[in-house]
């Protein structure tokens, strides 16, 4: 049996073939023309659906999962991500489903790139055999989802755990989303290289000036991207905390491109939620990187769309126990 799935996001539109394991079949990817109309956005994912239906693996597709940046409506089938303005309130489930190589059978399955990521997490990665967990994605954007009584937890919309946009600076500058000060304006890559260079950072000749850019000063000690870092982790770590003592968490899991920077993010991070998780219940939560870096956003596409109702597979987003 083979799972279909989409990863869409501000940077990056990825497809997959995955099996019941949770392995890679292929895989395919193209940047995201996050200015661009809704045609050329659409045409991206169309040319994704297009090189993975030529592959051998597509004849055995029994479902397709999509995950994309948020706010989605999963009931209306439709995505409005902040950080791809062309995109609003756009029909993507029903785009794809007329894509002439899906199957007739095959009702494309839409979730929150952020709970696809839990979900993945929690059937693989790093936070399998826990009943309670959030987990992130700290990239263009940040994202999250959650995973309450052993289940994840999607919500109505599919939005639940969006951490990203908890304010975390009631006077802070607006978020695109409109609010003041959400974890986003801070945490995100886009945010951390923006504050760096307000600081006076500047990036090598023919480096682009990015997060990763800015991580790998902060590994030589560059005083103004630990500082750009050390603003975002302390902003995450407020959300974290938040979100600790509204549900109680046994695990913190982060992925995305950001935390790729590794110490640079998590050793702050840790040390800003020690002052921030300060009740018995909240202390010493455990944060860790994601387990399936890159790919959980796939995986977990995969995931949700094999469990989706009136499906006769095994319910793999809820079977997690090692």
């Amino acid at each position: 049996m083979v799972y279909g799935s989409l990863d869409i996001g501000g940077t990056k539109i990825a497809g997959a073939l995955v099996d019941e394991e949770g392995g890679l079949l292929a895989r395919v990817q193209r940047a995201t023309p996050a200015r661009g109309s809704a045609y050329e956005l659409m045409a991206a994912v169309t040319g994704i659906l297009d090189e993975l239906a030529v592959h051998s693996a597509w004849s055995g597709l029994s479902c397709l999962g999509i995950a994309s940046a948020g706010p989605v409506d999963t009931a209306a089938g439709t995505v409005s991500p902040v950080n791809i303005p062309g995109w609003r309130g756009f029909p993507l489930v029903e785009r794809v489903r007329a894509h002439p190589g899906v199957p007739l059978g095959v009702r494309p399955v839409l979730v929150g790139d952020a709970v696809a990521m839990t979900a993945a997490e929690h059937w693989l990665g790093a936070a399998r055999g826990r009943d309670n967990a959030l987990c992130m994605v700290v990239s263009t954007g940040v994202g999250g989802g959650l995973v309450l009584d052993g289940r994840v937890h999607a919500g109505r919309t599919g939005n639940a755990g969006h951490i990203g946009h908890i304010s975390v600076d009631l006077h802070g500058e607006r978020c695109v989303c409109g609010a003041p000060g959400c974890v986003e304006t801070m945490a995100s890559g886009t945010a951390i290289a923006a504050h760096a260079r307000e600081l006076g950072w500047t990036a090598p000749a023919g480096t682009a000036p990015d997060a990763a850019a800015v991580a790998a000063a902060a590994r030589t000690g560059d005083a103004r991207a630990l500082a750009s870092f050390d603003r975002a982790a302390r902003a995450l770590a407020a959300g974290i905390a938040a979100t600790a003592a509204l549900v109680e968490l046994e695990t913190v899991v982060i992925g995305g491109g950001v935390a790729q920077a590794g110490d640079v993010l998590f050793a702050p991070l840790r040390r800003h939620l020690a002052d921030y998780a300060v009740l018995g219940f909240t202390r010493d939560l455990p944060v860790v990187p994601a387990g399936l870096a890159l790919d959980a956003g796939l995986i977990g596409a995969a995931a949700v769309a094999s469990a989706a109702p009136g499906r006769d597979s095994a319910p793999v987003v809820t079977a997690h126990r090692p």
